[in-house]
């Protein structure tokens, strides 16, 4: 009987745990997400790139400008919504793909989140889970947490914003233009390497 009790309570204070790992529209809202300039390019830009399909989750950093610096993309794990695993999952991309900002003063760089998902754009707690995950990941790894984005089958939406729009879709064809990415840095020149380069680049 003691066995039986204290499995069940391990399994409410679990239950608990995960449900307090989420944001509701109105945290978000209040927690000063800066806006996107252009959000229809940046999600046509994702959506290009990356072609999401439902269950398919697009992590993207960019630079002051808003132009792209990298992103990933991954399938969410059949399980349920828990921020906690959902910020493994996106710090783990982001570590892939772009080094972190932790040694500046204040952040640079912003991670915005597009997730490709059935049902309407209303909010749900899974995106609930996202919105936790996207603001803890960019904390460990010294980013700006940006906008969280929903693409269901009605189109896009901008959650705690109300900006949207019905293309691109879950399952539409993405368009023919990816979004602007930030410049490789210029490569020094003179001396012996930039002379082979040269000579490489004249072949």
């Amino acid at each position: 009987m003691t066995f039986g009790f204290a499995s069940s309570s391990a399994a409410s204070v679990s239950t608990s745990a995960s449900a307090s790992r989420l944001l509701e529209p109105a945290e978000w809202a209040a927690a000063g997400i800066p806006l996107l300039r252009n959000p229809r390019e940046v999600v046509s830009g994702l959506h290009a790139r990356h072609h999401p399909k439902p269950s398919v989750a697009v992590v993207a950093v960019l630079d002051p400008e808003e132009r792209l610096c990298a992103s990933a993309s991954f399938v969410r794990r059949p399980a349920p919504a828990d921020g906690w695993m959902f910020r493994n999952a996106l710090l783990a991309q982001l570590r892939r793909v772009i080094p972190h900002d932790l040694r500046r003063r204040t952040p640079v760089r912003t991670a915005v989140l597009l997730y490709c998902r059935n049902g309407d754009a209303r909010w749900t707690e899974e995106d609930g889970a996202w919105m936790w995950g996207l603001r803890d990941a960019c904390t460990l790894h010294g980013l700006r947490c940006g906008a969280y984005i929903t693409l269901t089958g009605d189109g896009w939406q901008v959650l705690g914003e109300g900006r949207g729009g019905r293309l691109p879709s879950a399952h539409s064809e993405p368009e023919p233009f990816a979004m602007s990415e930030a410049p490789m840095p210029a490569p020094r020149t003179g001396g012996p390497v930039s002379e082979v380069l040269r000579r490489a680049a004249a072949r």
